[in-house]
């Protein structure tokens, strides 16, 4: 009972945050969509400020162990291992679209609590994303690509659908919530680490 209570606290909190805005949800505002009593909220995460950081160290606990479970697959390769994390990233945040576009509005804002996710998840994703790649221009399989650059593009793609969801709906009319566009849309990642990432067959064999 206690595990859905929290649960129901935290899906009536994100679908406001998403709504109104962090700043524009009250306490009393997630209690009344949660249908529970507003102390429920003070004993399980003390505060607004508590509650918002418990939905982002969720959605970042899960999306890095997504992530260095597909790291796991770079003895395969580095183009199959980027293959994996652009997988199991991308079926993480459709998962759960809501929490997603909300954490990734909230990075976008400098916030103590973002500096902190960034010098501790952010940090260890670029150390993974980087020995993916390094370890793919050694190989051959990738351009000699500036890994900066294109951990930007990486993850440019991963976001953007969550953070321009009015946009994609109402002028692309495409729907990020339905499976027939999370599983294009991952094709088209893999068309973009395909042709952009990795070098040619005919290339790698010539080196």
């Amino acid at each position: 009972m206690r595990k859905n209570s929290r649960e129901k606290i935290v899906n009536a909190a994100v679908a406001l945050f998403n709504a109104n805005g962090y700043d524009g949800t009250s306490i009393r505002d997630i209690a009344k969509k949660a249908e529970i009593n507003a102390a429920n909220i003070s004993y399980y995460f003390r505060n607004k400020q508590g509650l918002l950081e418990y939905c982002l160290t969720r959605f970042f606990e899960g999306y890095m162990a997504e992530l260095e479970s597909a790291y796991t697959s770079l003895d395969k390769g580095a183009t199959q291992c980027l293959r994996e994390i652009a997988g199991k990233l991308w079926s993480y945040q459709c998962n759960q679209i809501h929490l997603t576009r909300f954490v990734l509005r909230e990075m976008s804002i400098d916030t103590q609590i973002v500096r902190e996710i960034l010098t501790t998840y952010y940090a260890k994703e670029r150390f993974i994303f980087h020995t993916v790649v390094e370890k793919g221009i050694e190989a051959k399989e990738f351009h000699p690509v500036s890994i900066q650059y294109i951990l930007i593009q990486f993850k440019g793609l991963l976001s953007v659908p969550f953070l321009n969801t009015q946009y994609l709906t109402e002028v692309l009319h495409v729907f990020p919530h339905e499976r027939y566009f999370a599983d294009k849309y991952l094709q088209e990642i893999n068309r973009w680490i395909d042709g952009i990432v990795c070098t040619p067959l005919n290339q790698r064999n010539a080196c």
